[in-house]
């Protein structure tokens, strides 16, 4: 078994942003010449997410809606009392979750016809990091 791990920065311009991963995953899958496997791919960050769904822009926006509706920003979060002011970053990251592992086969993502790898920004113009780990032969 072989294994790979890269680390991705972001530096997003807006507090909330949706970045699309998948081309990058699949030169990081090419470099790391591994053929049957998994990538798992991680926000290292508790304001941030990762998630697999359509490359739509429509989607892309029902999503932001439904993730405001579920976690609006409100000035009377708790977390607000340690004098943060993201506490709907935090909880939009439970929604979406940190991360999500995908197969690879005969050297390719495999992904199905519409799937495509997002990284979303709940709280960002700072630095966040990320890791991309493949395990396989």
């Amino acid at each position: 078994m072989k294994a790979h791990t890269e680390y991705l920065t972001f530096h997003t311009k807006k507090k909330r942003e949706l970045i699309h991963l998948t081309p990058r995953l699949e030169i990081i899958l090419t470099t790391s010449g591994i053929q049957e496997g998994f990538m798992h791919v991680s926000a290292m960050h508790i304001t941030a997410g990762v998630f697999v769904n359509d490359n739509e822009s429509g989607l892309h926006e029902d999503i932001w809606e439904w993730l405001e509706k579920m976690a609006p920003f409100r000035a009377e979060y708790q977390h607000h009392n340690t004098g943060e002011d993201n506490g709907d970053a935090h909880l939009k990251s439970l929604l979406i979750h940190h991360e999500c592992t995908v197969p690879i086969t005969k050297g390719r993502l495999d992904l199905g016809t519409w799937q495509r790898v997002f990284y979303a920004e709940f709280d960002g113009q700072r630095d966040k990091r990320m890791i991309v780990k493949i395990l396989g032969f």
